[in-house]
Order: C-alpha cells, then sequence, then structure tokens
C-alpha cells in the first residue's frame, strides 16, 4: 500500500480506533513494539547494550559453540539504526562488531576471506559514517585499537584496515 493510500485510510479512522490499531501492530510485530519502547524510553545505553550483546553472542555464546552468523550481528546494527538511535550510539555499534571479529579471529585463529570482508567492509562504514557526522576524533583510539589488534592476522586483513584508517586519519 502506497504511503498516500496508508495516510487517506488512517485519517478516516477516530483516535479511538488509532489508538486501538496502533496497540494491535505492537503486539503483533516484534520490531513496532521494540520501536514504541525506544521511543518512549528514550534510552539509548539500554537499546546499545542489547544490541551489543546480540553481536557478542554470535561469537561468544553464553553456552554452546559460536553461531557466527555475520548476518545476525550486521542485523542487530541495522535494526538499532531503524529504531533512530543516535549517531554516536551508531558508531559505536559498528565498531563494537569489528572489535569483536577481531578478538575472536585473534583468539581461536584465522576464519575465511568472506568473514574478513565483512569485517573491512564494516569497519570502512564506521569510518565513512563517523566522517560524515565529523566524529572521528571522538573514536580514533577504538579505530587504531582495531587496527593494531590486527597485525598478526592473515588475508590482507591488516594492510585493508590500515588503508582505510589512513585515508580518514591523518
Amino acid at each position: 500500500m502506497a504511503t498516500a493510500n496508508l495516510k487517506k485510510h488512517l485519517t478516516t479512522l477516530s483516535k479511538d480506533e488509532l489508538v486501538k490499531h496502533i496497540i494491535e501492530l505492537d503486539k503483533k510485530y516484534k520490531t513496532v513494539e521494540e520501536f514504541h519502547h525506544f521511543l518512549l524510553s528514550s534510552d539509548s545505553k539500554s537499546t546499545v547494550k542489547k544490541y551489543k550483546e546480540v553481536i557478542e553472542n554470535e561469537f561468544y555464546p553464553k553456552r554452546g559453540e559460536p553461531k557466527m552468523r555475520l548476518s545476525v550481528a550486521r542485523n542487530a546494527i541495522g535494526e538499532a539504526k531503524k529504531l533512530g538511535l543516535d549517531a554516536l550510539s551508531l558508531a559505536d555499534l559498528m565498531l563494537f562488531y569489528v572489535e569483536t571479529g577481531v578478538r575472536f579471529t585473534n583468539d581461536y585463529g584465522d576464519i575465511d576471506e568472506a568473514f574478513y570482508n565483512s569485517m573491512e567492509s564494516m569497519y570502512l562504514k564506521a569510518l565513512k559514517f563517523m566522517h560524515k557526522e565529523r566524529m572521528l576524533e571522538l573514536y580514533r583510539t577504538r579505530a587504531e585499537s582495531i587496527l593494531n589488534n590486527t597485525r598478526d592476522i592473515g588475508w590482507g586483513f591488516h594492510d585493508t584496515l590500515g588503508d582505510y584508517f589512513y585515508e580518514f586519519y591523518d
């Protein structure tokens, strides 16, 4: 349904009908419920914590073997963005994703090329985002720490992250 058609339909509803409709959406769709929770609480810290736990769990689950579903971890960042999380928190999540992947590699050894491509892509995306939001200096130490922690990792990973880092810093 086009937005114009939806808007036309919603304007025909009474206030009570709109409230009922929104509550039904909230009950039926988890993402709507999360959006409303975020909107009403304005608590970005707990939201960031929740999504960091999703990312962490893919690499370091409390029980069982790591699943390393990069799509699940990346999706956590996308969901946070859809909620309207502030720029500082989004940058934090993007860097956390890469930090966690780098830590995992250093703990367990080399992974595959697709893994490194995902980490490189998110690192570059984070740097571009931070540049656009004019907050590169706020995260310089973390971005540099990520780079330094890749020194002994294969697949040209360190070199690629180095190219990205020096494109934005120095």
